[in-house]
């Protein structure tokens, strides 16, 4: 991979190794697709205050995230469906980011199960939650992420109704997928994907088959998972979850500061700004336009992560000076898993690694800590910083 300089080159190896559905279900947003495109757009605004003539001969990228060391401030965000981007999917990028020093999460829906990456990794991994209306079987998930010894458990909250993916559709989506003739002629051009899949530990949902109801037979399965999202989920919820789970607890999906003040409150350790990488409201606003307001709203009460359309590590520079404390990256680290494998995600890492220590060299920064609205143009009389629009 000597080759590859950024995230979109992995990109554009991932979309020519991985199968046009599974590329297009991790690459595309929902409806119009204005959010998708709303998160890119308005982080590319916000422009860097350049210094001089600044000591940063020893720059630092460590940094705390839930109380626990890590040597960036960055997450490996859930993603479904790694194990159909490159066999195992699960596994190898949980390796890669704790080969690297940062926490992974696993989804709900993966390809591999809790079981399949605890047995195979060194470390603990965060878990990412769904809560679906069979509560016993959450139940049940909650404790099989307990038992695996999982340290964090991050409670997605912005799914109670799937939104509609047009890409998903067009190609006819499906785990395991669905045979055709454009399909076969599709996954007889990526020899290398179809063994790499073929050699790996399953081909469904691991952390649901088997352990849902009604799931004797694929077909089945699905059925019961597309049936499953509750649309009465509630903060009451969330009181039972912790009920259940004795660790770290983050709520992943905040977009508003209400809903932020509300989060605060019910003893979760952290919050996610996020807008499900432009995959579910769309027409809702970028996760960064919303950033500031929630900083100051419960920057002091919570812990604040940043989720959102991030693709380098300038991009990372610009949610921490707005008041991230770490960001999670989604799609950039699974165009390293298609491009390449465990190889292909600690590139992917890697390459944001240098981009944010390039600027903050070029900011006249050293550590993470420094980082704020100072280094950006653009001030408000307030003295804080906002997006250009």
């Amino acid at each position: 991979m000597k080759h590859i300089t950024c995230i979109e080159d992995l990109r554009a190896l991932h979309k020519r190794r991985v199968p046009k559905a599974f590329f297009d279900y991790c690459d595309r947003g929902s409806y119009a697709e204005e959010t998708l495109r709303a998160n890119r757009d308005d982080l590319q605004h916000i422009k860097f205050r350049q210094r001089i003539l600044v000591d940063v001969s020893k720059r630092d990228t460590s940094t705390m995230i839930l109380g626990e060391p890590s040597t960036l401030p960055l997450i490996l965000a859930p993603v479904g469906l790694l194990g159909m981007q490159h066999g195992d999917g699960e596994i190898y990028a949980c390796r890669a980011a704790q080969a690297t020093g940062i926490p992974f999460t696993q989804s709900t829906f993966s390809i591999c199960s809790i079981e399949d990456i605890a047995t195979n990794v060194e470390k603990p991994f965060w878990f990412q939650l769904y809560v679906m209306k069979d509560r016993g079987f959450i139940k049940d998930l909650i404790q099989r992420a307990i038992a695996s010894n999982c340290s964090a458990l991050v409670l997605t909250v912005d799914l109670q109704v799937p939104a509609q993916r047009h890409a998903d559709i067009r190609n006819g989506m499906s785990v395991p997928p669905e045979w055709s003739l454009s399909k076969f002629i599709d996954f007889a051009t990526k020899p290398t994907w179809v063994s790499g899949v073929l050699r790996g530990k399953r081909r469904t949902f691991g952390n649901i088959a088997g352990h849902a109801k009604s799931t004797e037979d694929l077909n089945r399965l699905a059925e019961w998972t597309a049936s499953q999202f509750d649309t009465t989920l509630n903060w009451q919820d969330v009181d039972w979850i912790r009920s259940i789970w004795p660790g770290k607890l983050v709520i992943k999906g905040i977009l508003d500061v209400e809903d932020a003040e509300e989060a605060a409150k019910t003893g979760a350790h952290a919050i996610v700004v996020s807008n499900h990488g432009g995959r579910q409201l769309d027409g809702a606003p970028s996760s960064i336009e919303m950033l500031p307001e929630i900083v100051d709203a419960v920057g002091d009460k919570i812990e604040i992560m940043f989720d959102g359309g991030i693709r380098s590590g300038q991009d990372m520079m610009r949610a921490l000076a707005l008041g991230a404390k770490s960001c999670m990256i989604g799609r950039a680290y699974a165009h390293g898993l298609g491009a390449g494998g465990q190889a292909g995600v600690a590139k992917s890492i890697d390459i944001i690694r240098r981009e944010l220590l390039t600027t903050m060299s070029l900011c006249g920064v050293n550590t993470v800590d420094e980082i704020d609205d100072r280094v950006l143009c653009g001030m408000k009389s307030d003295g804080r910083s906002q997006p250009a629009r």
